[in-house]
């Protein structure tokens, strides 16, 4: 076991013992540690956080988002390595959907539904309350190094009810078991607002330009699942999301595929701007987002496996 496995296990075992306030002191002092020090990972959030609110936020006001932002994301760690510990009815409490009538409506339809999630507040909290919600729940996964955290990651969210596809390896290709799961009423929600294959969708991203994963338009395209573009944030006491959807599919006559899934995924790049910006200090982008933003160096800040659009 390596010193990055060891440090997520004690982080895992650590946060499930101690009580959420002694938890959450910890995480927060590391947080702001992070700051002080300064290192490549705060910078880059600060570079990605100064394109959401533009060149007119002063200074002092910036500093004070990048804090939060960092505050935010340790949140996001101290949140995900306690969940395994949560009751199904604590797991239900913790998280609170906008529009989930209507994702309820899609899945008791048979026709599921396609949902496109930021890097912001707590994915992992969202897709347990789905399952727990007694939905079927469906996502893909990269497969990272090492190769011991990214099964624990795996574990954790298998445990948590959901279906996890590897994006290479599988018995099949993920996006035909993909296609397969929305025809029969599930739930697939992608982290669609970075790509991580360098293959992805040139779009247009708070006046720059990015690259965002085909997969979730094309999955909508292929199977006409509603397609669902989510904001999410923290509260003081509770993760929350809002449905934005289900968005307009390019008609069939407008252009070849390639051409569509263009336009769709320049929705999604809009959808998730609009969400960003209501709620910039739950983004938790610390790598490079931005063509034109210089390849940073060694340093970067941790990840989780993520569930990944790139299919």
């Amino acid at each position: 076991m390596n010193l990055t496995e060891l440090g997520y296990a004690a982080g895992w075992r650590l946060a499930r013992t101690l009580p959420r306030p002694v938890v959450a002191a910890a995480f927060r002092a590391g947080a702001d540690r992070a700051y002080r020090r300064g290192g490549r990972g705060t910078a880059q959030l600060r570079a990605n956080l100064r394109r959401v609110v533009g060149p007119d936020l002063p200074e002092a006001e910036l500093d004070e988002l990048v804090r939060a932002g960092l505050r935010s994301y340790a949140r996001y760690w101290m949140e995900a390595f306690r969940l395994p510990s949560l009751s199904r009815q604590e797991i239900l409490a913790g998280f609170r959907l906008d529009g989930a009538d209507k994702l309820g409506a899609d899945v008791a339809s048979g026709r599921g539904a396609v949902i496109a999630l930021p890097h912001s507040g707590n994915w992992d909290a969202a897709g347990a309350w789905v399952a727990a919600t007694g939905w079927p729940i469906t996502t893909v996964a990269e497969r990272l190094k090492p190769e011991a955290v990214y099964e624990r990651f795996l574990a954790f969210r298998q445990g948590l009810g959901m279906e996890i596809l590897p994006t290479h390896g599988g018995e099949r290709p993920a996006f035909e078991v993909l296609v397969d799961r929305l025809q029969a009423g599930t739930v697939v929600p992608l982290l669609a607002d970075r790509d991580l294959s360098a293959r992805g969708v040139e779009v247009d991203f708070f006046g720059g330009r990015t690259r965002m994963p085909a997969g979730p338009a094309l999955l909508a395209i292929r199977t006409g699942a509603p397609l669902y573009v989510t904001t999410m944030w923290y509260e003081s006491d509770i993760a929350r999301a809002a449905l934005d959807g289900p968005l307009e599919l390019p008609d069939p006559s407008s252009g070849s595929l390639e051409v569509r899934v263009r336009v769709l995924t320049q929705r999604i790049a809009d959808g998730l701007a609009a969400g960003i910006a209501r709620h910039p200090q739950d983004w938790h982008m610390l790598q490079r987002m931005w063509l034109d933003q210089r390849t940073g160096g060694p340093g970067a800040a941790p990840q989780p496996p993520a569930t990944t659009g790139t299919i």
